[in-house]
This record gives structure tokens, C-alpha cells and sequence, in this order.
């Protein structure tokens, strides 16, 4: 990864950046070797934290998969991006926002470069009453947002039918939990039918999920057996 120079960067940066997608090699070699992450969407996290201004503001909407994902890169892209700047709320989104283009769940993750973060929080933004999918002639509105912006200054955590519905996580949660911010999901929400590639691309990230997890239980046992 290149310098970037002070007239590179940006006070503000809101982005929907592509993911599902993986990269060319020739790409993953611009960025640094602990964040060269096939997954198009997590190089696009870490040139927004390379091209932010100090006290810049950011908005990105990401796949499940980052907030998930305990893969080697990925936990260094979340390392870096709770240790130098301040995640302070993510919104996780209700299915289908995207159809019919892309069935994938997404969250928004609202950051600054202030400091780093010291805690998190997480608000699950439900499907609206008398939905039950989102579509192209039944598009997610500005107003389905109302809950958010009304929670937004006077936040609070909230439980709905016995689970999270938002909850603020202290970074010490957050390390403890090796960098693994699904949190406040949908318990109840039925199961939805993806198509092929999306439902194997899923499952690819939860393996690698489970894998380092697995990897890393492992290494405390052997550091214990030592």
C-alpha cells in the first residue's frame, strides 16, 4: 500500500463497495502482506482506513462475513480497524435489502479517526411490520430507518423476545471474542433459500471462520502442554 498523500484523503467516506467477489493477485499486491485479503470487500475497508483524514467519518456497508470472519486477514483488518479508529455503532440489516440483486445479509459499520475504540454498538434493525422480503417493487425506504435515528442520541440497549436487539460491547468483549462481531442477530428470522453461489461462498466463510478458531483453541492448548 502505497503513501497516500494528505490530498488523497477524505474528511468523509460512505461506501457500498462490491463483495462476494475475490482478487487478482496483482491487486492483493498493493496491500500490505497482513491484510491481503482475497475478499473484495475487506481491501475496500482497508483503503477507506488508509485514505481517511484524521477526524474523518466513514459509513461502509459489509457482507456477514467480515463481521464473522476469524480468519488470519480478516482479524488483522479488524485489529487495525478498532485499534486506530473508532467503530462505534454497527446497524445490522434485515435480509433481502439488496433483491433481487444479491441475497447476501449486510450491516452498515459507522467509524471515525478520532481514536481508537473503546466500545461498540450494535443495533438489529428488524424487518418492518407487513414485510416479509424485500424486492424490487417493495424496495427498503429512508423511513424504515426511523427506529435507528430515533435510538441514535439517546441510545440504550434494548432486549426483544428474550435476545439483543441492541447492545453496546466493550473493545475488551470484543478482543475476548477474537474479533468475532456477529452480534445481536436474528434468532427468529425463517431460513431463506440462497442461490447456489451465494450459499457456497457462505459456507466457505464460515469454514474459514471455524477453522481459525479451531487453530487457535489448538495453539492455547499446546502453549498449556508446553
Amino acid at each position: 500500500m502505497r503513501d497516500f498523500k494528505e490530498s488523497d484523503k477524505f474528511d468523509i467516506i460512505v461506501m457500498n463497495p462490491p463483495y462476494g467477489g475475490n482478487e487478482k493477485e496483482n491487486i492483493k499486491m498493493n496491500f500490505p502482506p497482513d491484510l491481503r485479503s482475497s475478499e473484495t470487500a475487506d481491501l475496500f475497508v482497508t483503503l477507506i482506513m488508509y485514505r481517511l483524514k484524521l477526524n474523518g467519518r466513514s459509513a461502509v456497508i459489509l457482507p456477514d462475513g467480515f463481521l464473522f470472519g476469524t480468519d488470519n486477514i480478516k482479524v488483522s483488518i479488524k485489529k487495525k480497524l478498532f485499534k486506530e479508529f473508532n467503530l462505534h455503532t454497527i446497524v445490522r440489516m434485515p435480509h433481502s435489502v439488496f433483491a433481487p440483486y444479491t441475497s447476501i445479509t449486510t450491516n452498515i459499520l459507522f467509524f471515525d479517526k478520532t481514536h481508537s475504540t473503546k466500545e461498540t454498538w450494535v443495533y438489529r434493525l428488524d424487518m418492518p411490520e407487513g414485510y416479509k422480503n424485500f424486492s424490487k417493487t417493495k424496495p427498503m425506504k429512508l423511513e424504515h430507518f426511523n427506529e435507528v435515528f430515533e435510538w441514535w442520541n439517546n441510545r440504550k440497549e434494548i432486549s426483544a423476545d428474550g435476545f439483543d436487539k441492541t447492545r453496546k460491547y466493550s473493545i475488551d468483549e470484543i478482543i475476548e471474542r477474537n474479533y468475532n462481531i456477529d452480534l445481536c442477530g436474528y434468532p427468529n428470522e425463517e431460513e431463506e433459500i440462497l442461490p447456489p453461489d451465494e450459499l457456497i461462498k457462505q459456507y466457505q466463510e464460515h469454514r474459514k471462520s471455524l477453522d481459525a478458531d479451531i487453530d487457535r483453541v489448538l495453539d492455547n492448548i499446546m502453549n498449556i502442554l508446553k
